[in-house]
């Protein structure tokens, strides 16, 4: 059956099958041209990009450079956030809430000379200072606060100026 197959086509289609063949390999002569235009022209641009030839660097040492820069700036991003978490240990610690009370300590005096001033951190530990200002004298009280409460006895006035420091920080 095969030799009847090969003999049917070496006979009358052998110009036919030759042309097509002809054609075929013509075109792949084509492919195979614009190939290799393809890839020299891609090794080119390879070329350039691995030497450099526009900015006198190459491609690795220019990668290298970028990987030392990223380890630098990692390394300085360490060194930040180790600087933000002492500030923002001393902050804890600073006096960021104030509160103010001024008033008459006596009813015969005629302004507000008295004052209440509490001072506290972000826990709510500090003093409130004291001031009462009399016609023949002035005295000075400073008691500890801690969490907000004080061991000694608090006046009205030092109350509230505890209560506006507490609430500056909302």
């Amino acid at each position: 059956m095969e030799k009847a197959i090969l003999s049917f086509l070496q006979g009358e289609n052998l110009p036919y099958l030759v042309g097509a063949l002809t054609a075929v390999m013509a075109l792949l002569i084509l492919l195979i041209i614009y190939l290799l235009v393809a890839v020299s022209s891609l090794k080119g641009r390879y070329r350039q990009m691995m030497t450099g030839e526009e900015t006198g660097r190459d491609f690795e040492a220019m990668l290298l450079g970028h990987i030392e820069e990223t380890h630098a700036v990692a390394a300085e991003n360490q060194e930040l956030q180790a600087e933000n978490r002492r500030i923002s240990a001393l902050l804890a610690k600073a006096i960021t809430r104030v509160g103010v009370v001024r008033f008459r300590a006596f009813e015969d005096m005629g302004s507000d000379l008295s004052y209440a001033v509490a001072l506290l951190d972000s826990e709510n530990n500090g003093v409130v200072l004291s001031s009462i200002f009399g016609r023949e004298d002035s005295r000075s009280y400073v008691k500890p606060i801690e969490a907000g409460k004080s061991t000694y006895t608090l006046t009205d006035e030092e109350d509230e100026a505890i209560r506006q420091a507490i609430q500056s920080a909302r």
